[in-house]
């Protein structure tokens, strides 16, 4: 048995410069990036009602989330979850560049630097209680494909179970582990191997995907009889065995408009700067390909015009593969972490032409320069949309605990108010009674979670905020028990918070209007 030094020297041996280049820059970004996320504690609106959550959420077909959240406890805790977070942000960036084969120490920060701040990890941190699970399920799925790489012969099947696992914690990972896959054919079909090499190398990826996928479905399924519950209509969860219902045709079509529409978001191409990087990133790759081509000779055969058409066609299905299983998915960004790798495969396939080719000497110091500005013009653009939409998220809080207040002091302060009366509310704010002060919208609207001017979306939401950051507990009736009060003409008749009549008791209950609706 090895002692620990003697561990830690062999793996910090087979890390090598680069793969130390990429775990401590991930690390390090991530935690100077997304810091105020750490060290406060903003909820947002499922937040509220996720102090204290076992993660069960097997009948979202998250059936191994719980097991991947118990290291951090079942708490909300940020400062401890972030950290945690970020080892397995910065692990599967080490992972990666093992992946892509990158030798350069630069090459690997400029990949871990893009993976660490792209926008979709802001709105992770926002449901930081559920974080860590969620990247340890990330980090799993780019496991799988790794062993796939360093194990031809049985390293298909340890992938396969790795991404069942992954899945298990979050199955919109699978497309990142698609993403890598993609890659690595590409190389396969590129690359000086025979025909037969190249179509065992190519099925053990096949492999490892299907077989994953057929392990995720069959433990579910055994887990929810175990259980004894059904699959949730959240999402469309519960088709996921099922054809979708809009037709191939239409799917397709949905997939490639869902594609494009989202690649050109304020999310991916936030400002000029960023569209600047991205643009310049695309050229570079572009010319690279074009050149290792004309090396190869590729323009000549025609079985190289059928594999760049097959990849121009397969790009949208592996970046919207979830989309196959439903697409009545809200496909929010905490889905689309995988338009951060296939940002980083640009990245990937220049730096080993700059790497491997050989071109004149002036050439290469002159890519790298333009590489480097690409990725650094866009990491600095999500960086600060990180930081805008923690600062929106913290005025959220602000806001929703300033109307709260006044809200509570109203309630309490009717005529026949008494500790437990019943209160009959709905949860939204009325944008007709309050100014719109959310001024971050155009560069948030996108982040699930973080955007927009309240924490509260319903009466369930009223009732956690009071109970956790105001110490007031309401009995706060159901949405659906006070449905029926809406076509009430007494309820048409008040005036929406903070108006005089805004809170009225009628029939030992207390209503309180938000919104003027009808």
């Amino acid at each position: 048995m090895v002692t620990v030094n003697e561990a830690i020297n062999k793996i910090s041996k087979s890390l090598g410069k680069t793969g130390k280049t990429a775990l401590f820059t991930a690390f390090f970004a991530g935690l100077l990036t997304h810091m105020s996320a750490l060290v406060s504690d903003f909820p947002n609106h499922d937040g509220l009602a996720s102090m204290y959550f076992d993660q069960n959420m097997i009948t979202s077909g998250r059936w191994f989330l719980g097991a991947a959240c118990a290291i951090t406890s079942y708490f909300s805790l940020p400062w401890l979850i972030g950290l945690i977070s970020l080892i397995y942000i910065a692990i599967a960036c080490t992972v990666t560049v093992k992946i892509l084969k990158i030798e350069d120490p630069v090459y690997a920060f400029l990949i871990s630097l893009i993976i660490a701040v792209f926008p979709s990890l802001a709105s992770n941190f926002a449901y930081v209680f559920t974080m860590d699970g969620y990247m340890f399920g990330m980090l799993l799925c780019v496991l799988a494909v790794r062993m796939v790489t360093v194990n031809k012969k049985f390293g298909w099947l340890i992938g396969a179970g790795l991404l069942a696992f992954g899945m298990g914690c979050y199955q919109s990972y699978i497309c990142i582990t698609m993403v890598l896959c993609l890659y690595l054919v590409a190389e396969i079909l590129l690359g000086d191997d025979s025909v037969k090499e190249k179509a065992l190398s190519i099925l053990r990826y096949f492999g490892m995907g299907a077989f994953g996928v057929a392990i995720y479905y069959v433990l579910l399924r055994v887990l929810l009889i175990i259980q004894g519950k059904e699959l949730d209509t959240y999402q469309g969860i519960n088709e996921m065995s099922e054809t979708n219902g809009m037709g191939l045709f239409a799917t397709v079509k949905y997939m490639y408009s869902d594609f494009v529409k989202f690649s050109l978001s304020n999310v991916v191409l936030p400002n000029v700067v960023a569209i600047a990087g991205i643009v310049l990133l695309i050229l570079l790759f572009l010319w690279c390909f074009i050149k290792t081509a004309l090396s190869k000779n590729l323009f000549k055969k025609p079985l190289f015009y059928v594999f760049v058409l097959i990849y121009m066609i397969a790009v949208p299905f592996v970046m919207n593969a979830i989309l196959l299983i439903t697409t009545k998915v809200t496909y929010h960004v905490l889905m689309r972490y995988q338009w951060a790798f296939a940002i980083v495969i640009l990245v990937a396939f220049i730096a080993r032409y700059a790497t491997e080719a050989k071109t004149e000497s002036k050439e290469k110091p002159l890519m790298g320069w333009m590489l480097a500005l690409s990725v650094v013009l866009v990491a600095i653009t999500y960086i600060v949309v990180d930081n805008i939409a923690y600062s929106n998220l913290q005025k959220k809080y602000e806001k929703t605990y300033a109307y709260c207040l006044r809200l509570a002091d109203r309630i309490e302060e009717t005529e026949g108010y008494y500790q437990g009366i019943p209160i009959a509310m709905v949860g939204v704010v009325g944008e007709d009674s309050f100014p719109i002060t959310d001024i971050t919208a155009d560069v948030t609207g996108g982040l699930l979670g973080i955007n927009k001017d309240y924490l509260l979306y319903k009466p369930e939401n009223f009732k956690d905020f009071y109970k956790y950051y105001l110490g007031i507990t309401f009995n706060i009736l159901g949405e659906d028990e006070v449905i029926k009060f809406y076509n009430e003409d007494f309820y048409a008749e008040m005036e929406s918070f903070p108006g005089a009549t805004s809170v009225k008791l009628h029939d030992g209950v207390i209503y309180v209007k938000t919104e003027n609706i009808r």
